[in-house]
């Protein structure tokens, strides 16, 4: 069986970046991305001061979380082991950059489509080399069959000691490094000191360009925010990594490609927890026998409805290109997004269903469908969960509390979202003692599972930065502010009031701490850098 590798012998490399320039040359990959690039790291102090290059690029791994993560199969492992890509079915999600832990793969500006080292797979099929191992003048990239002990590769790899980047996360990367430096291969190990050229694109890249929407958070400053600039050294992730750094910093490296996930994610999660919530609380008092005003089943259907479309816009928004269902003409229905896909068709079916035959008269329809919808609406709140854990680049969305974040934030948000529609719409007003107890037991277990999420031991050091960073750094005013205060123990307040005001004033302030949460959620993890 074929498995092709690389192994970057940094004995020989003299960061002269050729390999990036063949790369981008071979390929016409655009200004500001890469395919390959060359990392600097320097250690010491003047005049005793050395200084390693580092190729990096994908690692073809041989269990590539970025082709699991990918819900149309654009990305594939091909029958050589190379981790090949399909411009024409790539629909822009980005997945396969959160799935990545080496951050190998970049938006092209171009065709905001996903792209990454692919081995140069065209030559390989005429038996040739890939360009940067055919122009390094010193031979310090070496391709070819790991598998079969008669190649150079496979030889070298035998009688040398190797590294990779990352074995921990269990991908069984085929990017080999002789006498590799953990301070390069460790992103935060050697944290840039300064701002460089081309080390720093505040906007971002692809999509994330001035002008399209997506605000300054797109091109937040990768990893920490580098020691000595001011307003840098009171960070907590920032002195933790100057602690384990050792004197090494980066001095040379790929311009920061930004945030992948912007706004368009937090408003995703937050208008399917407000649809989830609304459709599943009226639902499952009519479920246990309780007597529920059509009313109150219609205002949950109508919110659940209108802000499923509203998550829709979002999930376009995220894809940037096409939507799922533009791809599935080119292939298997197994292919599309799988299980998430189903789940909220089934939902909206569900929900479309009661709505027909309620009009149409059948009393029975709710006795019938109750229960389904409320297990639909519970799947379609949890789900997103599940699919952030696929992301085994960003450590913070490992969490196991996070599926029970997504459903206290659809209890939440269902509860907000019902309460403030009986102030306008009659037939309500009999479950607002039950919405107001509901919305204030919502907020408090998602207090407490917020505080679980932050304050737990986290297993990687990533995943603690990206907490500290939402508690002690850049987002401390949004958490304790939006999050905490207004979010959380206002609203909590206003329940125990119990006046209709100060429960529509909790119900509102909820739903805003509801995405402030949400937004420092997914931005966070996103700024800790991965290579």
């Amino acid at each position: 069986m074929t498995s092709y590798g690389f192994v970057i012998d940094n004995r020989k490399c003299i960061g002269c970046h050729a390999c990036t320039v063949a790369c981008k040359a071979e390929h016409e990959v655009p200004v500001g991305v890469n395919r390959t690039w060359v990392k600097y790291v320097e250690k010491g102090e003047f005049p005793n001061t050395e200084r390693a290059f580092h190729v990096m690029r994908c690692n073809h791994c041989e269990d590539a979380p970025c082709v699991e993560a990918c819900p149309v199969t654009a990305l594939y492992v091909r029958d050589d082991g190379i981790v090949d890509f399909d411009w024409d079915r790539c629909i822009g999600c980005n997945a396969c950059i959160q799935a990545c832990p080496y951050d190998a793969l970049y938006t092209d500006p171009g065709t905001h489509t996903t792209a990454k080292c692919n081995y140069c797979a065209h030559r390989v099929d005429v038996g040739l080399e890939p360009a940067c191992v055919n122009v390094c003048p010193e031979e310090a990239i070496i391709s070819g069959d790991i598998d079969d002990p008669e190649t150079p590769i496979s030889r070298l790899l035998a009688r040398e000691k190797v590294t990779v980047r990352k074995p921990e996360k269990g991908t069984k990367p085929k990017l080999f490094y002789i006498d590799g430096d953990e301070a390069a291969l460790t992103p935060g190990d050697a944290p840039p000191s300064s701002d460089y050229m081309w080390g720093n694109q505040r906007r971002g890249v692809g999509r994330f360009v001035p002008g399209n929407g997506h605000g300054d958070g797109a091109g937040v400053m990768q990893g920490v925010i580098p020691l000595g600039r001011k307003g840098g050294g009171g960070s907590p992730a920032a002195t933790e990594t100057k602690r384990l750094s050792g004197g090494a910093r980066r001095t040379y490296d790929a311009p920061n490609k930004g945030v992948a996930w912007g706004k368009e994610v937090p408003g995703y999660v937050w208008t399917k927890a407000i649809a989830s919530g609304s459709v599943a609380i009226p639902f499952l008092i009519a479920g246990l026998g309780v007597a529920v005003e059509g009313a109150a089943l219609w205002a949950g259907t109508v919110l659940g409805l209108v802000f499923m479309v509203a998550t829709g816009a979002c999930w376009s928004w995220t894809s940037g290109v096409r939507t799922a269902s533009t791809t599935c003409c080119s292939g298997p229905v197994e292919e599309l997004a799988g299980a998430g896909a189903y789940i909220i068709t089934g939902f909206g079916g569900l929900l479309a269903l009661w709505a027909a035959l309620d009009l149409l008269g059948i009393g029975a329809a709710t006795a019938v469908l109750a229960w389904p919808l409320v297990a639909f609406a519970v799947a379609t709140a949890v789900y997103t969960a599940f699919l952030f854990g696929q992301a085994k680049g960003r450590d913070f969305w490992q969490s196991p509390a996070l599926p029970l974040h997504m459903l206290a934030h659809a209890v939440v948000g269902g509860a907000a979202a019902l309460y403030l529609a009986s102030l306008f719409v009659g037939g309500l007003e009999p479950l607002r003692e039950v919405l107001r107890w509901t919305l204030g037991a919502g907020v408090l277990v998602a207090l407490v599972v917020m505080w679980v999420e932050l304050g737990m031991r986290h297993p990687t050091l990533d995943a603690e930065r990206a907490a500290k960073m939402i508690y002690a750094g850049r987002y401390k005013v949004l958490f304790w502010v939006g999050s905490v205060l207004l979010g959380s123990l206002v609203p909590l307040a206003g329940v125990a009031v119990g006046a209709p005001l100060a429960v529509a004033t909790a119900a509102v302030l909820s739903l805003v701490g509801m995405l402030a949460t949400e937004h420092a959620w997914v931005e966070a993890p996103q700024t800790i850098p991965l290579a």
